[in-house]
């Protein structure tokens, strides 16, 4: 399997607790989880495939200490990379932009784990393209029953990808 790193932003610890379950379902070393206020570029360079999460505050803002970690990734080289999306959303309270945290840019890099928006209550996202969010999107405020099925099948179909 590629070198996995996963890197998480998570205010509330929510999404913190979504990538230690992803990093276990995945075999990947708790050394490997790392909260995007510490990621440098070194770190961007170390893996080939990169898992990054991210809760939407607001108005489909990033979690805070993304908005650092996206100028980190914007000035690494990504062209070889795969990378996976998670975002965690409110779909009651902020329906018309759940997850949008998860909104991506062309940056050259492989993007894998897109997820059929069809079996979600919301009424808009910039996370979703042509019927799919761009990565795992959870609602684990309004859905947490569903949380650990939606991580199974996302890191079902990613796995596919890491080898």
């Amino acid at each position: 399997m590629k070198k996995i790193g996963i890197f998480y932003g998570s205010s509330t610890g929510t999404t913190q607790g979504i990538a230690e379950t992803i990093a276990s379902k995945l075999g990947v070393p708790a050394s490997d989880v790392i909260d995007v206020s510490k990621m440098n570029a070194d770190m961007v360079k170390e893996y080939e495939v990169l898992l990054l999460g991210t809760s939407t505050w607001g108005d489909g803002e990033l979690q805070d200490d993304w908005y650092d970690g996206v100028k980190v990734l914007k000035e690494s080289d990504l062209k070889e990379k795969t990378i996976a999306l998670f975002g965690c959303g409110d779909a009651e309270s902020y329906c018309d932009t759940f997850c949008d945290g998860m909104d991506i840019k062309d940056s050259g890099c492989t993007i894998v784990g897109k997820v059929s928006a069809k079996d979600y209550s919301f009424s808009s996202s910039i996370a979703v393209i042509d019927g799919m969010f761009v990565g795992l999107a959870l609602d684990d405020i309004n859905e947490s029953d569903k949380t650990e099925e939606r991580i199974d099948a996302w890191v079902s179909d990613i796995k596919n990808h890491l080898a």
